[in-house]
């Protein structure tokens, strides 16, 4: 699976890098068969203010996209609900 992370208006910190990597590995296992690609896009909205982080999860494969969006206090917990999400919608998938 190939892994694409953005960071929009903010310098990503390794420790943040690592999460990623810890928290999308496992996919490796279930989206690699099909050829997929996962883009994680992560954007601080408004600086001033809490809920100012957003995370947007999509993956392309050979099945349809799926796709997911969180607004939250930190990386971290949005790209869990992510997750979460994506998660979701491949066992809607395995479901077919």
């Amino acid at each position: 699976m190939k892994l694409t992370v953005k960071a929009v208006n903010f310098d990503m910190a390794e420790r943040l890098e690592k999460y990623i990597d810890k928290k999308t590995k496992r996919y490796d296992k279930i989206l690699n068969n099909a050829g997929a690609e996962m883009e994680i896009r992560m954007t601080v909205v408004k600086p001033e203010t809490n809920l100012n982080k957003e995370t947007k999860v999509r993956v392309i494969g050979n099945g349809p996209e799926m796709f997911a969006e969180k607004v939250c206090d930190t990386f971290e917990q949005g790209l869990d609900q992510c997750l979460e999400i994506i998660d979701r919608q491949v066992e809607k998938l395995k479901d077919r």
